[in-house]
């Protein structure tokens, strides 16, 4: 379990103090005092020098654990500088997807190179699971396993567990296949231990839910959230048993959806806080260059009311609030609807029933804020009919707001595109294109002369 940021900080600066003041004792034992998945984390914490620094301090024995648990980015970054023989080293103790993980990383060459040096039977394990996407339930799952058959008695498992002497980390149930290893249930560990060992597997076997090899990883995410799973069986099209996925595998997945959803908002999608410069410039390059499209169109708008806003210096004064109330509104519908693609929980049945309610929202939010904006802009300027344009604009941005916020991440899902990424930006858009226009223009009519 990691510790929490604040605890974390400290560790962060006693480490740099002591690589500072080359005291590399102190960042040893430093180092040797935290969980492999804490010194990931520091890892990703610090700038590139001194993970080198910190990487030579590491237990050799836990390298391969640190490794499953760092970032892709910054994993992939550790990766280049480490032989083939030094990567065999570190993950010899891992469980195969964790592994897997890791050799996906890598340039096929040597990924292959590395396959190859194993020995035949993990070299098969692993293969089995490099075969599946990394973002399916097949590049997810575990195939270290045990099976057993339905019409066994209870005290033949418990010899056959005794004589593997060892079962697979998070185990809490045993897989049950038939003669052809179609998957047929599970044997919880608790009835192995409190049942009449002559009783057969079949009486206290349990029908849990099983995962398609083909399920995408945030659809396998759901499953374990919505059924409190701590493990489920991955099968193929055909329900033959291929291998589980624990629960800790899918916090990973939870928790790399969350960062992602988080960096794609900004457009900073696979950026880690000490990526490389350059790329890090590239990424954000691409993303403030959309941005200032989206910025001129919106100048080009203004420009096409010149005149007016020449005539009403008011004009220019006021119209960062049209736009400004709009874009927020816009977001909070934004941010519903994309949480709920997320989630699976929007569909072709309820999506006239959502827009409904957010257009709802949007008219009552706009006539209430119009009316507080409208006797500002009366009592700051003077002039009634500027509170009653104003007023007048506000609705409408709001209520074109809620309806851009709610179909935007829709329309974006259904040509392929990441809601998250794309749909602030166009949001923005609509409701500076439209507060702009609504404002001005209502001006144009019915104030200038």
């Amino acid at each position: 379990m990691n510790k929490n940021p604040e605890q974390k900080l400290p560790t962060i600066d006693a480490l740099h103090e002591a690589l500072e003041s080359d005291n590399r004792e102190t960042a040893k034992i430093v180092i040797a005092s935290l969980h492999p998945s804490e010194i990931a984390d520091i890892l990703e914490s610090v700038p590139g020098r001194e993970r080198e620094d910190l990487w030579g301090l590491i237990d050799a024995e836990i390298e391969g654990d640190v490794l499953a648990h760092m970032q892709d980015a910054v994993r992939a970054e550790f990766l280049e500088h480490l032989r083939p023989d030094e990567v065999i080293d570190a993950t010899k103790d891992l469980e195969a997807d964790d592994v897997a993980d890791i050799l996906q990383d890598l340039p096929e060459d040597i990924a292959g190179t590395i396959l190859q040096s194993m020995d035949e039977q993990n070299r098969l394990r692993l293969s089995s699971i490099l075969t599946y996407p990394e973002d399916t339930a097949g590049g997810l799952m575990n195939v270290d396993v045990v099976a057993i058959r339905a019409d066994v008695p209870l005290d033949v498992v418990a010899r056959y567990l005794r004589l593997l002497g060892t079962i697979p980390e998070k185990t809490d149930n045993i897989m049950v296949v038939d003669r052809k290893n179609k998957y047929l249930g599970v044997l919880p560990l608790a009835e192995l231990l409190i049942r009449d060992q002559e009783t057969k597997v079949s009486q206290w076997m349990e029908e849990e839910p099983y995962i398609f090899v083909s399920t995408q990883t945030t659809e396998v995410a759901k499953i374990f959230e919505q059924r409190d799973l701590v493990s489920a069986a991955v099968v193929d099209e055909n329900g033959f048993l291929l291998g589980r996925i624990t629960v800790d595998d899918v916090v990973d997945v939870i928790q790399k959806e969350a960062e992602q959803a988080v960096r794609s908002m900004a457009g900073l999608s696979g950026e880690e806080m000490f990526s490389p410069i350059m790329a890090s410039t590239k990424r954000r390059a691409i993303w403030l260059g959309i941005n200032l499209l989206t910025a001129f169109l919106g100048a080009w708008v203004i420009g096409r009311f010149e005149d007016t806003i020449q005539q009403l210096v008011a004009l220019a004064i006021l119209m960062p609030v049209v736009a400004g109330m709009g874009g927020i509104a816009g977001s909070q519908t934004l941010t519903i609807a994309i949480r709920g693609i997320a989630l699976g929980q929007i569909a072709k049945t309820n999506i006239k029933p959502l827009l409904i309610k957010e257009l709802s929202i949007g008219i009552l939010n706009g006539i209430f804020w119009s009316c507080i904006v409208a006797v500002v802009v009366i009592l700051w300027f003077g002039q009634l009919s500027l509170g009653v344009i104003i007023g007048a604009s506000m609705i409408i941005n709001l209520v074109i707001a809620a309806l851009a916020g709610a179909t935007i991440p829709i329309i974006l899902k259904r040509y392929g595109i990441d809601p998250a990424i794309a749909g602030g930006v166009i949001l923005t858009t609509v409701t500076d294109v439209v507060g702009f226009v609504t404002f001005l223009g209502l001006a144009t009519i019915f104030l200038i002369s």
